[in-house]
């Protein structure tokens, strides 16, 4: 029987006679890794659920701790107006969701989204013992882990690990300069770029010779007119220690790693240049980088997770100004990016999550702002199956029923993540979350 056509540059290199053939004239990695490659290549080579027609989950971190109590207002709660007499918005400025809660009037983006059910608000988000450490409090987050552990991988690493063996390197794709934590895995997967004209092999510690060498085996010149930047080709992207267990070298596994990358960075730049956003975008820089998801996710790349991150959520003095731009910021660019995928076909396979290390205090402090908190709610977006609505009980904010001044948590933020691995990703999510967890009336 003739043996099936290899259709694919990294088909080519991971055949055995390859390695054997070119294994004097290519740099010493290539032959190092050379059995880990097609070990890892056999049955495995193509991702299952390709970018055109599977289910997308877009993070967008608010870091630093965003209020919730001002974004998602109780207007009619006396003890919500007794707390804050001067940075609490009045029941005539809120946009109302139903006849307790309304909306921060800069999240008119947000209130569009959720008046034609493309929004769910859950209420009261959390978890026991609530660290209001923003490092620390980020990590378990980000880890999913309690309170009293420490993981060193991220739950999305996690879910990585035991769902896309195999996957192309885009599986999961942060945009920014550094992989959040959430990415690292077992075996790391995943990549960060600030945009694709930047993301390319740029050699890494080769010299120009083993450069051209690497190159030529993918039938591409060291200047191949591609841009000189290099946000996300830095070792310094890991979030931690790389630690494997298959028998390679972090030094090999990360060599092999700059491989996918060359071959991944030039599908980038293709896929992204081949879509024209339609959408009209505010300014700023989250509208960027989710004009650049739009078109990554329009152009087929087949990444199951993209995470972004937007700043200035601490706001600890004069806060109505700080945060209400940062939330027109978040909901201009989130309906921008919805009407986009909209006029692409591509809405009802994305999914969208916010969340933020924690809250803030209920009462305000005495520089206009709030301090660290614990619970507060969480947005989801989607064009599928979303059941919108509001989610979870309204938290009290009587003096006795907080905790050190904070809201008490009513649902455990894994729930969440279980919910979306379960019902979007369609993933088991107890080897991924450690337990399983409840879900939530989210995904129909």
């Amino acid at each position: 029987m003739q043996p099936p056509l290899l259709t694919t540059r990294r088909d080519f290199l991971r055949t055995t006679l390859l390695g054997g053939a070119l294994s004097w004239t290519v740099p010493s990695f290539v032959a190092n890794t050379f059995s880990a490659l097609h070990a890892s290549a056999d049955g495995a080579l193509t991702q299952v659920t390709t970018g055109k027609d599977g289910p997308i989950l877009v993070l967008i971190q608010l870091a630093g701790g965003n209020d919730g109590l001002n974004a998602v207002v109780p207007y009619s709660n006396d003890f919500y107006h007794l707390a804050r007499p001067t940075i609490g918005l009045k029941p005539a400025d809120v946009l109302k969701l139903n006849d307790t809660l309304g909306f921060n009037p800069a999240l008119a983006g947000f209130k569009s989204l959720y008046d034609a059910g493309h929004m769910a608000v859950i209420n009261g988000v959390g978890y026991p013992n609530p660290n209001r450490s923003h490092f620390r409090s980020t990590e378990i987050w980000q880890t999913a882990s309690d309170e009293n552990r420490f993981l060193t991988d991220g739950w999305i690493g996690r879910y990585f690990d035991n769902a896309c063996a195999g996957c192309d390197p885009t599986v999961g794709i942060n945009i920014g300069d550094r992989l959040p934590q959430a990415f690292s895995s077992h075996n790391p997967t995943g990549i960060s770029m600030q945009n694709p004209a930047s993301y390319r092999f740029m050699g890494a510690g080769l010299n120009d010779d083993e450069e051209a060498a690497y190159r030529s085996m993918y039938g591409a010149s060291p200047d191949d007119g591609h841009g000189t930047g290099n946000a996300g080709g830095s070792v310094s992207m890991l979030s931690g220690t790389v630690t494997l267990n298959n028998g390679q070298s972090a030094l090999d596994f990360l060599e092999r790693t700059s491989m996918d990358a060359q071959v991944s960075s030039d599908k980038i730049r293709d896929v992204a240049n081949k879509v024209k956003n339609v959408a009209t975008y505010p300014y700023g820089g989250l509208a960027n980088n989710l004009k650049l998801v739009a078109r990554l996710i329009a152009g087929g790349l087949p990444t199951r997770v993209f995470y972004l991150s937007q700043g200035g959520y601490d706001t600890h003095t004069n806060q109505r100004g700080s945060q209400d731009a940062r939330l027109k910021e978040l909901a201009d660019s989130v309906k921008a990016f919805t009407d986009d995928l909209t006029a692409l076909g591509q809405f009802q396979r994305v999914t969208m999550m916010t969340f933020s290390e924690f809250g803030r205090r209920v009462t305000e402090n005495g520089s206009r702002g709030t301090d660290h908190g614990a619970a507060a709610p969480m947005f989801i977006i989607g064009g599928g199956k979303l059941q919108s609505g509001i989610v979870g009980a309204e938290p009290s904010l009587a003096p006795a029923d907080l905790e050190d001044g904070d809201i008490k948590f009513g649902t455990d933020f894994r729930s969440v993540y279980a919910t979306l691995l379960q019902n979007w990703l369609k993933t088991p999510s107890t080897a991924i979350l450690g337990r399983q967890f409840d879900t939530l009336p989210l995904i129909g």
